[in-house]
């Protein structure tokens, strides 16, 4: 009889979701930085659009692995927690019980109630207890690699899509400035949505992200129009 699949938690969701609008920014921004600093060396349109493409393409890849190897780093980092955990656990458990008690008293809770509430959860679990206060995280609650490699994938280059069409669709006069404008409004609502789910300042995040994207388009304009 096959096994359930455990659905997702929302930490989980939101890991995803974060690789995804990570994904969606590189992607406007990478390419944004290519066709501007192609566009300041030539006005050879097919030049611009191929090497965007061939941004795109590279920037999809190499995402993609790098959230795959990246959320796998974590994954070991995570279980080489729980293994310390364990063996804490076996040979200085009075000493796990004191920290969690502790820690919890160290947030304003009166010393019995820390007291209760410790030994009720290291008699339910005492693993995920001491982990969860240690290292920050549930054990069980990986964020899935490939899930994490498969947003960034997708959303790299639905990212690059914007910068690409608005330098090889707009008119040769307007297409730099249009160019700037659209990436500008692009890398403002990822900035905001990134800031939202790392639970940041959201107008500073925003700001962030925005004069990152300007530098970028700016550096790589002026290097190409001092190699044209």
């Amino acid at each position: 009889m096959k096994s359930k699949k455990k659905p997702a938690t929302l930490a989980q969701k939101v890991n995803v979701l974060r690789a995804s609008v990570m994904g969606a920014n590189d992607g406007i921004l990478s390419v944004a930085g290519i066709v501007v600093g192609v566009a300041g060396a030539t006005t050879n349109s097919f030049a611009i659009f191929i090497s965007g493409i061939a941004g795109m393409i590279a920037g999809t890849v190499s995402m993609a692995m790098g959230e795959y190897v990246s959320v796998n780093t974590q994954k070991d980092a995570q279980r080489k927690a729980i293994e310390t955990q364990t063996t804490a656990l076996d040979d200085h458990y009075d000493e796990e019980f004191a920290f969690v008690r502790d820690k919890y008293a160290a947030t304003g809770i009166a010393p019995e109630l820390a007291e209760q509430a410790t030994r009720e959860m290291m008699k339910q679990d005492p693993l995920k207890t001491t982990v969860r206060e240690h290292f920050g995280f549930n054990v069980g609650e990986y964020t899935n690699p490939f899930s994490a490699a498969i947003a960034s994938m997708i959303s790299f280059p639905t990212g690059s899509i914007l910068p690409l069409l608005s330098i090889s669709l707009l008119p040769k006069n307007l297409r730099i400035i249009g160019t700037f404008v659209a990436v500008i409004v692009a890398l403002s609502i990822t900035g905001y949505v990134a800031a939202i789910l790392g639970n940041a300042n959201r107008r500073n995040g925003t700001l962030r992200n925005v004069v990152a994207g300007i530098l970028t388009m700016l550096v790589t304009y002026f290097i190409g129009r001092l190699v044209a």
